[in-house]
């Protein structure tokens, strides 16, 4: 199982900031308010039905996703997302204001493996933001991309004296998507429910990769299925 992956998917930081900082809509709180304290609040971009007061992320009475009224203010999201070669179901923005917190939760299947992935695009942060999936610590830095395992315990508290603003977008899992993932230089595993059938077909995908980074990771990996397959472990 993959817990969290840093992704080669980049965007146009500056710009999206720019637009930012020029928009007029309204945040929304978060709805799930059991989950934070202090001030976290959301701007939907693409939504079950398009609209933009529909802040969750959940196809329950609407058939489809679509862009919301805010969409077209934001041509660098628009073109972020027209360079993802998968299904992109919801993209919002997500602040987490100075002071806050996420207490720690799961959002239930989302999750890779489970068909779905939660892609994070930091936008604004700071030194003072900690997010944890599980114990670990992981730098989230502006304009870098993150696949982070909502379906394990995570946890964020915002420590700082400004805004973090992430674009959070969730997408169907492909081929095109697993290869992206499974290429990470900087990725980490959850070695329990890894099949060997599963570290296969990851293998498989890094060696058509051909590049150094892959390769190593697939080595990496082979190892690891050969200690498997023994009984022996590597510490």
């Amino acid at each position: 199982m993959v817990r969290y992956a840093k992704l080669l998917l980049p965007f146009d930081l500056k710009a999206m900031q720019t637009e930012i900082r020029a928009s007029v809509n309204e945040w929304q709180p978060h709805v799930n308010k059991y989950h934070y304290s202090g001030s976290w609040t959301v701007m939907s971009l693409r939504s079950p039905g398009g609209s933009h007061k529909n802040i969750t992320p959940d196809l329950l009475v609407e058939n489809e996703f679509m862009d919301t009224i805010y969409m077209d203010q934001f041509p660098s999201v628009k073109k972020l997302l027209l360079s993802l070669d998968c299904p992109v179901m919801s993209a919002r923005f997500l602040n987490l204001q100075a002071g806050a917190v996420i207490k720690q939760h799961t959002d239930s299947e989302l999750a890779f493996e489970k068909g779905e992935a939660r892609l994070h695009f930091p936008v604004f942060t700071n030194s003072g933001v900690e997010f944890y999936c599980e114990d670990d610590r992981i730098y989230l830095q502006e304009g870098e991309c993150w696949y982070l395992n909502a379906n394990l315990p995570h946890r964020v508290s915002n420590n700082g004296d400004a805004d973090r603003i992430h674009l959070v977008v969730d997408c169907k899992v492909n081929n095109w998507l697993t290869d992206i993932i499974n290429s990470s230089g900087q990725i980490a595993f959850k070695e329990e429910g890894i099949s060997n059938k599963d570290l296969l077909n990851m293998i498989k995908s890094l060696r058509e990769h051909h590049s150094e980074t892959s390769d190593k990771l697939a080595d990496e990996l082979e190892l690891q299925l050969k200690e498997t397959k023994t009984g022996h472990q590597v510490i």
